[in-house]
């Protein structure tokens, strides 16, 4: 699950529970929500047919149901008519989404926000957090696996002071033990 090197159990546990929590993008999110229309707004846009994409730079914000991003500038790379994949550059870049009516808002930042379609991914890259509920990941990049609502977190490689950082509220453990039925308090 880490590349860097080994992490301790705990915290393979901890990103199990996180990942529980912590579900993004549309695959999740409120069932409206790839059935609203999109709205960008922009200081400019550019859509190029010949290379496949749509650039929209300056105070850049994306909203289709509950979600909502916020960024510099966001790419859509489009194949015919669908847009294969999403690019939200900032400094950084901010996304919301309500998961559920009774969940409380996700909310992501990373300099790098990308939603590659065909893998069912988002990517979190540079300075990248994810919160929800008061729990949180942090690292230099997440992914998010949308179908297999899996997180991974990974350190910067060339850093040595690097680490992951995953902070969980003890509402959020109490949560998932109602959730799983074990409500066992030692």
């Amino acid at each position: 699950m880490f590349r860097r090197h080994e992490r301790p159990a705990p915290l393979a546990a901890c990103l199990l529970i996180l990942a529980s929590l912590v579900s993004t993008t549309a695959a999740i999110a409120l069932p409206d929500d790839r059935n609203q229309p999109i709205l960008i707004e922009a200081d400019e846009a550019v859509r190029d047919e010949k290379q496949g994409f749509t650039l929209y730079q300056g105070n850049v914000t994306m909203d289709q149901g509950s979600l909502h991003i916020k960024a510099e500038r966001i790419t859509v790379y489009h194949d015919a008519e669908k847009a294969d994949r999403i690019l939200a550059e900032g400094s950084p870049a901010h996304m919301q989404q309500q998961p559920e009516p009774d969940k409380g808002l996700i909310k992501a930042r990373a300099n790098v926000i990308e939603y590659h379609k065909s893998e069912d991914r988002v990517q979190l890259r540079d300075n990248a957090s994810i919160e929800q509920e008061g729990s949180t990941v942090t690292g230099d990049s997440i992914d998010y696996f949308i179908t297999e609502q899996l997180v991974r977190a990974d350190s910067d490689k060339n850093r040595e002071d690097s680490r992951v950082q995953v902070v969980i509220e003890a509402t959020a453990v109490q949560k998932e033990k109602e959730a799983s039925g074990n409500t066992d308090r030692k």
